[in-house]
């Protein structure tokens, strides 16, 4: 089979370096949606160990390595999430009340968080200072050094970025592989 053949069909799926590359990124991203490290460093193995077992269905041609990587991140720690919804809640009344507080629904949350993970860095640090921490684009230049359109520029392109990625992301067969 040769080397291009190999990379299509994922059978050159090199697990080592997806690991390297992505790992880290994968781990904060499952931290940042579980809020338990432990859980979190389970469901990235998982999600590899999920990708050797079906490397063979990855195809460059569809998503990038990355993509594929985080669409399994996404259906792991969903299911970490179905599975600790269905464990009793232990506790005062004062912990469970407050718990009880807490309706962000996680799933958007894991939408939005693998959104930003596909930013670069520039265009993932404009959106969470201007729309997530609420500065002013005078704030974040005075801050960085930056200039205001500069600031102004990324936003807008990781804006558009953000709802490329979320709109391929509702698309019912995005995750089918």
């Amino acid at each position: 089979m040769d080397a291009s053949r190999r990379r299509i069909t994922g059978v050159g799926f090199d697990l080592r370096r997806a690991f390297d590359d992505n790992g880290s990124a994968l781990l904060g991203y499952a931290v940042n949606a579980l809020r338990d490290r432990p859980l979190a460093e389970d469901c990235v193995q998982e999600t590899f160990l999920r990708a050797w077992r079906a490397r063979e269905r990855f195809d460059p041609r569809e998503a990038s390595e990355r993509t594929w990587l985080f669409s399994i991140a996404r259906n792991v720690i969903v299911d970490a999430l179905r599975a600790r919804a269905r464990l009793p809640l232990i506790g005062d009344h004062a912990e469970l009340e407050s718990r009880a507080a807490e309706a962000i629904d996680p799933l958007e949350r894991l939408r939005m968080l693998e959104a930003l993970s596909v930013l670069t860095e520039a265009h993932r640090t404009a959106v969470v200072a201007i729309h997530l921490h609420g500065r002013t684009y005078q704030e974040l230049s005075d801050a960085t050094g930056v200039p205001v359109a500069t600031w102004r520029t990324r936003t807008f392109h990781a804006l558009r970025a953000l709802r490329a990625h979320l709109e391929e992301m509702e698309e019912p067969d995005a995750h089918s592989r």
